[in-house]
């Protein structure tokens, strides 16, 4: 098992109007992320949502796109923008409005980070008022509520083999990384950033980048401690762009046998 960071990358300026310190871009990689909470509609006016800001999945399409990359990131409501013009910008609202979107980018996509803040619960659809707003009355409300689907999971049973899948784990310190790891199996991804409650609210991140041996990647990298949202959003980069380079080649070899 891997314990120690890897792959990080030479200086390489002078590429044209890019960044002049850009790291070894990929121009061939084509990297989907998402970011930012959804609010699942109770009626025209209220809603279920959660505090996701969105500002790491949009800190890391920023370094991306600085790096040469692709970026299309598919944002929630109320989440905070990425800066640099280079990134597609694609707005979502509910989990059904980002697994449609889900389901029109992945093919496109060579790496998908899902950082979004999917809710795990919804109302019904006999409990929603789309077109009105349910009234105060005495007493108690009760909603019913079905569980969303699984979107990270069902973009692995779609995904191509040479496409990578990185998923985030938000649990309690005390569960992190064995939360972790059974999400991993039960997803069927390569790569999971577990960290801990702590970020949602925070400029700064401890993370731990944990990987699925059944899927050819046995490692597990830790950031040594809090860093910088933005800086963060490098340190990721470096690790997974050789794994998506490393997949797609793979892949490219197979198909010329």
């Amino acid at each position: 098992m891997i314990s120690q960071p890897l792959f990080l990358r030479p200086e390489h300026p002078g590429l044209g109007d890019q960044d002049p310190r850009v790291t070894d871009p990929a121009p061939n990689l084509h990297i989907l992320i998402t970011a930012g909470p959804t609010y699942e509609p109770i009626d025209a006016v209220r809603f279920l949502g959660n505090r996701s800001s969105g500002r790491l999945g949009s800190a890391l399409a920023d370094e991306a796109a600085r790096r040469g990359m692709t970026v299309t990131l598919l944002l929630g409501p109320n989440a905070v923008a990425p800066t640099n013009p280079r990134v597609q910008v694609v707005r979502f609202r509910s989990t059904a409005d980002l697994q449609s979107l889900l389901a029109e980018h992945l093919p496109h996509c060579s790496v998908l980070v899902m950082a979004a803040a999917v809710a795990d619960y919804r109302p019904v659809l006999d409990e929603i008022d789309p077109n009105g707003k349910r009234r105060r009355e005495p007493g108690g409300m009760t909603l019913t509520l079905e569980a969303t689907p699984d979107l990270l999971a069902g973009c692995s049973r779609q995904a191509r083999p040479d496409q990578l899948l990185v998923g985030f784990a938000l649990e309690p310190a005390a569960e992190l990384l064995d939360s972790a790891r059974r999400k991993l199996s039960r997803k069927s991804i390569d790569l999971i950033v577990a960290n801990p409650l702590e970020t949602m609210d925070s400029d700064a991140i401890a993370a731990t980048l944990v990987g699925n041996p059944s899927r050819g990647m046995d490692l597990e990298i830790s950031t040594g401690g809090p860093i910088p949202k933005g800086e963060f959003a490098g340190w990721l980069l470096d690790r997974i762009t050789p794994l998506a380079e490393r997949r797609v080649r793979q892949e490219q070899t197979h198909g010329k046998a």
